[in-house]
């Protein structure tokens, strides 16, 4: 891949948070890559990482309990961990935006939605009052909210969820970003809205020429959406490739048995097929291969017990941390 074409590219990124009971290590040596005009998927259960790792780019960890312990993060071959607080400030909101899972966690309930998104027009763009607003304005008429005008007068509790996702998004593309971080954007929301938000950043990434970095759980959407994909599990991705190749030819044990728990349409089984065990507690991570207490090929296996498979190019373009992933160099 030419180095001109990436745009994002996270190298051996660990993630930890001190508790009382020890240390939690919420991401470990992750690494990936974002091209110009991408999307990228970050796939995995509720608690693998997926959040931690787009709040580290963001570099909006929570301190002191929370800390980047090593890597680096890339962008345009800058490491803006790097990056004095100021001028990460300039960074964030402008070049890496992000849409959060509950917009109105996001939105202060006090504050006209127009008060907030030319908040972050001033800030980041340096314009000020009517040229501002004008701005705002069509920036929600881009989103498709009906009225910006009127609408911009109105507090976040009058705008429904899917409305008030939009407003995120028309807040979020307002600095024209070139990364935009997508954490479960459609998960508070119904079916319909979900595939309307979903066409929306479709469109909005083509017109802005934006990547976008999608962090879900639902492999429905990254089968719509993605152009590349990581599955993570227990703080590290296990697999990443293509979405075509993924797929059609998984090679990780916990992405075979994420694709197979997908409902089938006609299937003759009444129940959906489930991954057998629970996923391991932060604090007490187990031995040798996360996964091997959960898999039918490593849970007898002695070498799947004791030692960690590492991500490896498996064939072109395809990587997994397997021992039993055909093509995986012992």
């Amino acid at each position: 891949m030419s180095d001109n074409n990436i745009l994002l590219s996270v190298r051996n990124l660990s993630t930890f948070f001190d508790t009382e009971n020890g240390t939690v290590k919420a991401v470990q040596d992750v690494c990936f890559d974002i091209k110009n005009g991408e999307t990228f998927a970050l796939v995995g259960e509720s608690g693998c990482g997926k959040s931690v790792t787009a709040l580290s780019i963001m570099r909006l960890v929570p301190k002191p309990a929370g800390a980047i312990a090593s890597g680096e993060i890339l962008l345009k071959s800058r490491n803006i961990l790097k990056f004095p607080e100021k001028q990460m400030r300039r960074i964030r909101g402008n070049k890496i935006a992000m849409i959060f899972q509950e917009p109105m966690t996001s939105l202060n309930p006090v504050f006209t939605i127009g008060t907030q998104i030319t908040e972050a027009i001033s800030l980041h763009q340096k314009k000020y009052g009517n040229e501002a607003k004008q701005l705002a304005k069509e920036m929600l008429a881009k989103v498709r909210i009906s009225e910006p005008g009127r609408r911009m007068n109105e507090y976040p509790h009058q705008f429904s969820g899917g409305m008030r996702q939009r407003v995120m998004i028309a807040m979020a593309i307002s600095c024209k970003p070139s990364l935009l971080i997508a954490d479960e954007p459609t998960t508070a929301l119904d079916v319909t809205i979900q595939a309307q938000i979903l066409d929306l950043l479709d469109e909005l990434q083509q017109s802005e020429k934006m990547s976008i970095l999608l962090i879900t759980h639902d492999l429905g959407i990254v089968a719509q959406r993605a152009d590349y994909v990581a599955v993570m599990y227990a703080s590290k991705i296990v697999e990443k490739c293509s979405c075509v190749e993924l797929f059609k030819k998984p090679l990780h044990p916990y992405t075979k048995g994420l694709l197979n728990s997908l409902p089938q349409l006609g299937a003759k089984q009444k129940r959906l097929n489930t991954i057998a065990g629970n996923v391991p507690e932060p604090l007490n991570f187990p031995s040798g291969c996360k996964f091997h207490p959960r898999c039918h090929l490593g849970c007898n296996d002695k070498r799947c017990q004791s030692q960690e498979p590492a991500l490896k190019q498996v064939s072109e373009n395809h990587y997994a941390a397997c021992w039993y992933a055909e093509g995986y160099e012992k």
